[in-house]
């Protein structure tokens, strides 16, 4: 389904006809929506797009219907922002995935469980092109479980030579001591050549070891994925003869730059979740709140916690791989507008997607949906009611009142026991959700919400994030500014204004069971993007 770009009237430009106007484009599994957004956040152009199966046509047939729709003033883009779940299908399709082989620093004290034997067969097929554990890695307190074998890995190196995109590095505690992967990695480079990519783990997830691995091996994977959607983008802005900043969505709801994301292609996903929380903060004017983004096929509940999309303290499965990188706080829902109602009222989880225009009862189609209860109990305005047969009245009541409790479980759920935050409700299915429910203190609902996702992405900031383990006692005030420093420093990597960027959060875990005390310190920096 595609629907007539909306434009208000476009402001006039800063004194000198500065580019003040930015694209937020964010790639669903139903639409592709975009934005464009004044400086102040006004909202003077969006769309709704049918996603395509390759990802990257609906990409181009939103960014041109917004471009359009502003006319002489496109001009006045200066940035162009992208969420995508680009890489997310790649991982649970098996598709485009780069031949990647992974190295262990870590033996012999981390050799009874291999890189990837917990993996899907089917996915280790895809991208495995090999996997090795060698000598190296460090204890909690620094020293070191074995040297850097070079003759080892340069033998491992020649046995993958030729068939290999990408080497995955992980050592054992590398998050705070990367020398050994930083040598490795140089090793990688001068033996194999320019062409062959090399992701490090310090850089990729926290502490724990496999989850950090497998998120370091799929970051491996996903190089030539993310060049895909990078490529097809700077297409479509140099066919309309435009020379923008252009950044990915990550899945902390801030931004990095084209550059920066293909160094690290793994952090986009989960950035459509995080782009619809920020969005809904910025629609809503809401810093502390509940978020229900309510798609065709499913529902997405977060927390807004300053601002930022809540993130959880759990691994996080992709494909069937847990991983440890940060990602936002989601409790997923199979209900959406495209959910199918069943016999007696049952609900999903099986839905019409994106055929929702032409299937649902309500235009004109032969299955019932949730749209359609939602439009019978008066909840969907401009749609009639009157083409659901009267047959079907019954079972989508029946439906309606358990999608309601399954809506307010999962609020309860994701609340914590809080009841006195409002819930923002987003998304093009936001008319599903009543307008009362247990555990809020108000159901909200902002202009432009069914586009939160795209506008999350053009509003967003940067930032960068350090983990690692430091003493408790002597030397613990110097490590914390290190790590200030280095998360600061990671922020302005990813396009942060050098003089904007600030600490927004540092949290210190004591570690058990050492014989020298130490703290888990992780340190996140946030600022605005860099002055074009």
């Amino acid at each position: 389904m595609t629907t007539t770009p909306l434009r208000a009237d476009v402001p006039a430009g800063t004194a000198g006809g500065g580019r003040d106007l930015r694209v937020g484009i964010d790639v669903g599994g139903t639409n592709t929506d975009a934005v464009v957004l004044t400086g102040d956040g006004a909202v003077v152009a969006r769309t709704k797009q049918a996603t395509s199966a390759d990802v990257t046509t609906g990409l181009r047939g939103a960014l041109t219907a917004v471009l359009d729709a502003i006319g002489d003033h496109a001009d006045r883009v200066g940035r162009v922002m992208l969420g995508t779940t680009h890489a997310t299908n790649a991982i649970l399709e098996r598709r485009g995935l780069g031949r990647v082989a992974a190295v262990r620093l870590g033996g012999p004290a981390t050799t009874s469980v291999p890189p990837l034997q917990c993996w899907p067969g089917d996915l280790a097929g895809a991208l495995s092109a090999g996997s090795a554990v060698l000598p190296g890695g460090h204890y909690v307190d620094g020293r070191p479980i074995g040297e850097l074998d070079e003759d080892r890995l340069k033998a491992f190196l020649d046995t993958v030579a030729g068939r290999v995109d990408a080497v995955a590095l992980t050592g054992v505690f590398s998050p705070a001591f990367t020398d050994q992967e930083l040598a490795a990695a140089e090793l990688v480079r001068k033996h194999l050549g320019d062409g062959v990519q090399v992701s490090m783990s310090h850089e990729i997830g926290s502490l724990g070891l496999l989850e950090r691995e497998n998120a370091t091996v799929l970051n491996a994977a996903l190089y030539q994925v993310i060049a895909t959607v990078r490529d097809g983008l700077r297409h479509t802005l140099a066919a309309r003869y435009l020379d923008v900043a252009t950044y990915f969505a990550q899945n902390d709801g801030t931004l990095m730059t084209m550059d920066y994301a293909a160094d690290y292609p793994v952090l986009t996903i989960g950035s459509g979740p995080s782009n619809s929380i920020r969005g809904a903060a910025c629609l809503s004017g809401l810093d502390d709140a509940i978020v229900a983004d309510v798609g065709g096929t499913s529902t997405d509940f977060g927390v807004l916690v300053a601002g930022f999309p809540r993130e959880s303290a759990a691994g996080v499965e992709i494909g069937g791989v847990r991983t440890n990188f940060r990602m936002p706080d989601i409790l997923a829902l199979a209900l959406g507008g495209g959910t199918v109602i069943g016999p007696g009222g049952r609900v999903g989880p099986e839905s019409v997607g994106y055929r929702i225009g032409r299937e649902a009862l309500v235009f004109g189609g032969t299955t019932a949906t949730l749209t359609d209860a939602g439009v019978l109990a008066g909840r969907g305005s401009g749609l009639l009611a009157s083409r659901i047969p009267g047959t079907a009245h019954a079972g989508l009541r029946q439906a309606l009142a358990r999608a309601d409790a399954m809506v307010a479980d999962a609020v309860d759920r994701v609340a914590l026991g809080r009841a006195d935050r409002p819930l923002v409700v987003v998304g093009g299915g936001a008319f599903l959700i009543p307008d009362g429910l247990p555990g809020v203190s108000e159901v909200v609902r902002p202009d432009h919400g069914d586009v939160a996702n795209a506008v999350g992405a053009a509003i967003a900031m940067v930032s960068g994030t350090v983990e690692t383990i430091i003493p408790a006692g002597k030397g613990r005030a110097e490590a914390i500014t290190a790590g200030k420093e280095a998360a600061c420093h990671r922020a302005i990597q990813a396009g942060g204004a050098p003089s904007a960027v600030e600490v927004v959060e540092v949290n210190e875990v004591p570690l058990s069971y050492l014989n020298e005390p130490a703290l888990r310190l992780r340190v996140k920096a946030a600022g605005p993007l860099s002055d074009l």
